[in-house]
């Protein structure tokens, strides 16, 4: 496959990466300062939150890499977007009227509230940590990729990626990311129909010559069991089970997806939101897994050697080497779209949890203009050092272990989620037993998940269990008052509707 990125596709891709910029601060009419910096002014409608709910969490590399996952094998990860019909209700009915209740202004300000203002910087910290280290990862990998198909350079993707979010984060806020977010994942979204509807179309029977290849070369299938009585071992139930479990954790614990939710105060919005991103994230995930199918039939057509190598290489290379002059650059900047949205998310969310969950607790009370002008400050800092540290990625051998210490704060992050569980769920849990539960359940995860075999999808099972049970018992043994005996900060206490 020879790449053929022309001069109409760089001027589509440069128009539209000017248009976003635009928009980010175009959207953003009027000085957004204080809360409305944060959370938004009430004018943001809840479908555009919701994409970006959605736009959030497809980050490039997932753009890429589910269809190479199933043109190289099989549908089997697609099982794990089924984990959706466990996170969302849970999500919905257990965790989002508790944090409307308290009208929350950051996920980790309800830490504080249920039990202290040590657990609240403990997951405000490992929050900022992971997600500065997420968005370098994000920048680096799929400029290695776009670079590799369109022979535009590394750090010149990167910069572009990072400068333009940079701006109309620290710029406009939520608001101006909300609204970005929304037409970055209508472009996905758009580009992804777009190519499957070519790929049909290139292909001699159409998409019922796609179902007949893919069944006859097991695209579709999977040797995994349905279910294992040894739960620590891979199956398809445990693979729901646990992908279901993450999610939820995302959805109830972590900055930038709770800060969506914060927007607005309606339940009925709030549970829009969850329903419309876990159906978008669902039939996306099953268009790009269907992508990667009707590929493999594509390329069988064709005869001669398939296309191997790495998976998030083989969509992209046939985005520039198949697709007509102007449509790839249209695809491409779906790529540079699902990148942006994942990166003006993170500044935006790692500023507005800094400067609210860390700064206000060393300096209390600050004005609307102090504290906007920290979160900005903020949020360009961030943006510039995580351009900078993606950039050091692209020119060094150090991005194994920069994704080894990713994933060991990842892990950490997420057992945050059953330190939210704990409070939500249980009365009696203090503080104390909530911070020792932590550090029990932290060092137990970094053995399983580094020291043993045990399957990755039984780590969110493993860890909500021994979130509970550690949290829980530190706490009878460690006798201290719950907070939750005197406020309502608990599921139980749910009074609205």
């Amino acid at each position: 496959m020879d790449a053929k990125f022309a001069v109409i596709d760089y001027v589509i891709l440069f128009a539209y990466l000017l248009f976003i910029l635009y928009v980010g601060i175009a959207v953003a009419k009027k000085e957004m300062r204080g809360k409305e910096f944060f959370k938004g002014d009430g004018s943001i409608p809840w479908w555009v939150t919701s994409v970006s709910l959605f736009a959030t969490l497809l980050s490039p590399i997932s753009f890429l890499s589910l269809a190479g996952n199933s043109y190289l094998g099989s549908w089997e990860l697609w099982f794990a977007q089924l984990g959706l019909f466990i996170a969302v209700p849970i999500a919905i009915y257990f965790f989002l009227p508790v944090y409307r209740k308290l009208n929350l202004d950051t996920a980790y300000e309800y830490l504080e509230r249920r039990f202290d203002v040590k657990m609240r910087m403990i997951g405000s910290v490992l929050f900022i940590v992971y997600q500065i280290g997420r968005m370098s990862i994000i920048m680096y990998l799929p400029a290695i990729a776009l670079s590799a198909v369109t022979g535009i350079n590394t750090v010149l993707i990167i910069l572009f990626m990072g400068v333009i979010a940079t701006i109309y984060s620290a710029f406009g806020g939520i608001k101006s990311v909300l609204w970005t977010d929304f037409i970055q994942g209508v472009v996905l979204i758009g580009g992804g129909i777009f190519a499957l509807i070519f790929l049909l179309f290139s292909i001699d029977g159409g998409m019922g010559e796609v179902f007949k290849t893919g069944t006859e070369n097991g695209k579709f299938f999977t040797d995994m069991p349905l279910f294992d009585p040894n739960f620590v071992n891979n199956s398809i139930l445990l693979l729901i089970f646990g992908a279901g479990l993450s999610t939820a954790f995302s959805y109830i614990s972590s900055q930038d997806m709770v800060q969506r939710y914060l927007t607005t105060d309606n339940p009925k919005e709030m549970n829009k939101m969850t329903y419309m991103n876990g159906i978008l994230s669902l039939g996306t995930a099953t268009l790009f897994f269907f992508i990667g199918t009707a590929l493999y039939t594509f390329y069988t057509q064709q005869g001669g050697a398939m296309p191997e190598g790495k998976g998030d290489l083989i969509f992209a290379n046939y985005i520039v080497s198949e697709l007509p002059v102007g449509i790839s650059g249209l695809l491409i900047a779906g790529l540079f779209a699902a990148g942006q949205s994942t990166l003006s998310t993170g500044l935006n969310s790692v500023a507005t949890s800094w400067t609210l969950d860390i700064q206000n607790v060393f300096k209390p009370g600050m004005s609307d203009e102090a504290s906007t002008k920290i979160a900005r400050v903020v949020s360009a800092l961030v943006g510039v050092f995580s351009i900078a540290f993606a950039i050091v990625l692209a020119y060094s051998d150090v991005s194994s272990a920069y994704e080894w210490f990713n994933g060991l704060m990842g892990l950490a992050l997420g057992i945050i989620g059953g330190t939210f569980t704990l409070g939500v769920m249980t009365k009696k849990a203090n503080a104390k037993g909530a911070l020792l539960g932590f550090i029990a359940t932290t060092v137990l995860a970094v053995y399983i998940s580094y020291f043993t075999d045990i399957t990755l999808w039984a780590y969110s099972i493993i860890n909500l269990i021994a979130s509970l049970i550690f949290g829980y018992g530190f706490s009878l043994l460690f006798k201290g008052k719950s907070k939750a005996e005197d406020g309502e900060l608990t599921f139980y206490d749910k009074t609205v509707n």
